[in-house]
């Protein structure tokens, strides 16, 4: 993929978005907001030794949004010609005039929105020749095939590369926006013993194709991970300390973001209301949001408003110092915006210093959870229950792969009852976490 990928220019986005503008204020519109966005890639897929698929993907489109006062009207057009733009922004007016008000609707504050835009490395093409994509799949899925003569099938390996760029603009004079890519190599495989089969997968990603694990690596990694869960077995219920390997404890800080997300908060169904400046986790646990970091899959200047970001300790030693607040969630709960319309950004969770291996020698004897099943969350209650599979620990050490387990608890009393935070930290999207270990957790097995 080449900047030549593209088939327009950053020109062409801004004056699609002034003429969008335009457009609006044309109608009557009060106030408009628009985002205009091209991606394109292409994924190449194999599975045992050949080519599966080869899919090239090219999209583009702009979604608007404009005010008639207190009410909002929202349409989308992938045609960027002048009569569709007429068309759609007429289509928002329209939907506009028969929504009723809302005092908490309209554009982000124009005093909170970003002056300066520092690049942070985000933008960088992968020239990479469908050929040498089959190449580097087909080492991945052969390196997995070939850890363990007991790897029976293949689900594939899988290389792509995807760009995108995107401009936003609002009538309060905003207009910015920058390109992006995101790269990725990944592989499953299966293997089986006696009639039993597990499945296990692997995959790295990044902004920058040199910043990726190596092709052999990330299928040896898959198939190492495939052959160890065989001879899988259930556990006989009770309490034990569990601890979440770091792809799955990412899982924990992405729940706690739901729950002290705007949203959540105003609509009253999130288990931590009223939880600012309040003790909601362990005193270890130590997380800071930076908007800024280079290459980073959640880095950006500004939030899907235009507000300006800023980093930040959204937790310091278990206390919760701030939200996540987009303009209207601010409103409707008398704050500020925090600069996190569209989600949060990195989220860096400090480790306690441990490597992987010496967390296993602190819980002694338990659970480590390597994969979790279903999506058993009620986050009003913070009631807590999902289907697992891992492996039972004894005396710090791996002693058998474990499956057909669940474990269940409250957020409210895991959050307050995680004991360290590994320093083995995966960094392979916006959460930024080695594993997580709890103290104790119900663990329901077959006996």
């Amino acid at each position: 993929m080449a900047d030549s990928a593209f088939s327009f220019s950053r020109a062409a986005l801004e004056a699609v978005s002034a003429r969008v503008l335009d457009l609006a204020k044309s109608a009557g519109a009060s106030a408009c907001e628009v985002d205009v966005s091209e991606a394109c890639g292409q994924s190449v897929n194999v599975r045992l030794g050949e080519v599966e698929t080869i899919e090239y993907n090219q999209d583009k489109g702009a979604t608007v949004t404009v005010y008639l006062g207190q009410k909002k009207g929202h349409a989308s057009t992938s045609d960027f010609s002048d009569a569709a733009l007429a068309d759609t922004v007429a289509a928002a007016v329209n939907i506009a005039r028969f929504t009723g008000e809302d005092e908490s609707a309209g554009l982000a504050d124009p005093a909170m929105l970003a002056r300066e835009f520092p690049d942070l490395d985000l933008y960088h093409p992968w020239n990479l020749p469908v050929e040498e994509a089959i190449a580097h799949a087909l080492a991945c899925e052969n390196a997995a095939r070939a850890v363990d003569a007991r790897i029976s099938n293949s689900e594939g390996a899988g290389v792509s590369s995807q760009v995108s760029q995107f401009v936003y603009a609002n009538s309060n004079g905003f207009m910015h926006g920058y390109p992006g890519s995101r790269h990725s190599v990944s592989a499953a495989v299966i293997a089986s013993d006696n009639g039993a089969m597990q499945r296990d997968y692997w995959y790295s990603s990044a902004r920058a194709a040199e910043d990726l694990d190596a092709f052999d690596q990330v299928g040896r990694i898959a198939g190492e991970r495939a052959v160890r869960r065989l001879g899988g077995r259930s556990l006989k219920t009770g309490n034990y300390p569990v601890l979440f390997e770091a792809p799955v404890a990412s899982s924990l800080i992405g729940h706690l973001v739901s729950a002290v997300s705007g949203g959540s908060l105003y609509r009253k169904s999130s288990f931590l209301l009223d939880s600012l400046g309040s003790q909601v986790l362990s005193s270890c646990v130590t997380i800071d949001e930076d908007p800024f970091v280079m290459r980073g899959f959640a880095s950006s200047p500004f939030d899907s408003e235009g507000v300006e970001t800023h980093a930040r300790r959204l937790v310091g030693a278990g206390v919760l110092n701030g939200y996540f607040l987009g303009s209207y969630s601010a409103r409707k709960l008398g704050m500020q915006s925090t600069g996190n319309a569209g989600g949060s950004h990195n989220l860096l969770v400090h480790t306690t210093g441990e490597s992987f291996d010496e967390l296993l020698k602190t819980m002694g004897s338990g659970l480590l959870v390597t994969e979790l099943l279903g999506h058993g969350l009620n986050l009003v209650t913070g009631d807590y229950s999902r289907g697992a599979a891992g492996f039972w620990v004894e005396n710090g050490v791996i002693a058998y792969p474990v499956e057909e387990i669940t474990i269940a608890g409250n957020l409210a009393d895991m959050f307050k009852h995680i004991s360290a935070i590994g320093n083995d930290v995966m960094v392979r999207g916006g959460k930024h976490c080695g594993s997580i270990l709890l103290d104790s957790m119900m663990v329901a097995g077959s006996e």
